[in-house]
């Protein structure tokens, strides 16, 4: 079984179910991984429940050996998905830019090619001896981004 059959076979019914698709992974030992995230609001255990079986019904253990996960987006992993950017502008992200810095920023845009994000920082200021929080709104390609996922408060 490929990735592509799997997308394919569960693609309408992910829809159909006011969700989208966010990872298909399929091991060599055909151990089946589809992640997938509530268009509004969140993924509820019957929906993971009745993609399973709508999945079983779509193909016939006797002919692939196969075994299915069926899982909704963590709240600690990194979006994968222009969809899941898009879900969370307007919110704090957590996002890690290549060359190791972390922040936690306001998602402001966000599009195939790059978010906007809204941040403040401790700088020196001209006239002043304390450094003071200074904000920022700068756009970043996604080329320079490690990862970006939901800032969670506590």
């Amino acid at each position: 079984m490929n990735v592509s059959d799997v997308k394919d076979a569960l693609q309408s019914e992910i829809v159909a179910r006011g969700c989208f698709l966010v990872d298909v992974s399929v091991s060599k030992d055909n151990d089946i991984v589809v992640t997938i995230e509530s268009e509004n609001g969140k993924i509820e255990l019957d929906d993971c429940v009745e993609l399973s079986r709508y999945f079983e019904s779509q193909f016939d253990r006797e002919k692939e050996d196969y075994s299915l996960t069926m899982t909704s987006a963590g709240l600690d992993q990194p979006f994968k998905v222009l969809k899941q950017f898009l879900k969370a502008v307007g919110t704090k992200v957590e996002v890690q830019v290549k060359g190791g810095r972390k922040m936690v920023a306001l998602l402001e845009a966000a599009d195939q090619d790059s978010v906007t994000l809204k941040y403040s920082v401790k700088e020196a200021v001209e006239g002043k001896k304390k450094k003071e929080l200074v904000e920022h709104v700068d756009r970043f390609t996604m080329d320079q981004i490690n990862s970006v996922r939901p800032f969670i408060e506590f």
